[in-house]
């Protein structure tokens, strides 16, 4: 596996969007490697980060491969008149049997059948991460899933809550040695 110290993005701070809202965000399903739609009020969310960040300096576009992440990369790449490079190992986890099943049969730390475990997510999220061009200001649109990845990599505290559809977040580097990393909202 990768380590983080030779991933030239986590260097610096970087920004984050989770997708909009998607039609299983609105039907509280699973959909893991399902490549859903926004809804209207995704798309709306999405033109709504890209206001967020319009004044924010952010250089390059990284997104996840799965629709529901694309438009919403490409709502923010249109406001900034920017390109988006896509990342296909930025996708959300592959939840095998469990796709498209409501969220409340998801069980913590049980990998389902035809599931990435999560070794082989945090590895292939990793790999994606590595494709990314830290120079000036990066902003990563993904999944919850990949979200939390990039808490564990960087050693902030997994949150009780997933990140908000289409909020963007800031990473930012520890302040001293010894500290570390900080996410917040913009």
């Amino acid at each position: 596996m990768l380590e983080s110290s030779s991933i030239s993005l986590l260097t610096q701070p970087f920004y984050f969007v989770r997708h909009g809202e998607s039609e299983s965000n609105l039907n509280n399903t699973i959909a893991g490697s399902l490549d859903v739609p926004l809804t209207k009020r995704g798309l709306s969310q999405a033109q709504a980060a890209a206001a967020a960040v319009q004044s924010i300096g952010v250089t390059a576009i990284y997104s996840s491969a799965l629709t529901r992440a694309r438009v919403t990369a490409d709502c923010i790449a249109h406001t900034l008149a920017l390109q988006v490079t896509v990342i296909p190992e930025l996708a959300e986890r592959n939840w095998g049997e469990l796709e498209g099943q409501p969220q409340s049969s998801r069980i913590r730390g049980v990998t389902p059948a035809g599931a990435e475990t999560a070794q082989q997510f945090m590895e292939r999220v990793m790999r994606g991460l590595a494709q990314i061009d830290a120079a000036g200001a990066p902003l990563i649109v993904a999944h919850s899933g990949v979200f939390r990845a990039l808490c564990r990599i960087l050693g902030i505290p997994e949150p009780a809550a997933p990140v908000t559809n289409a909020q963007p977040v800031r990473f930012m580097l520890p302040r001293a040695p010894n500290l570390a990393w900080q996410v917040e909202s913009i």
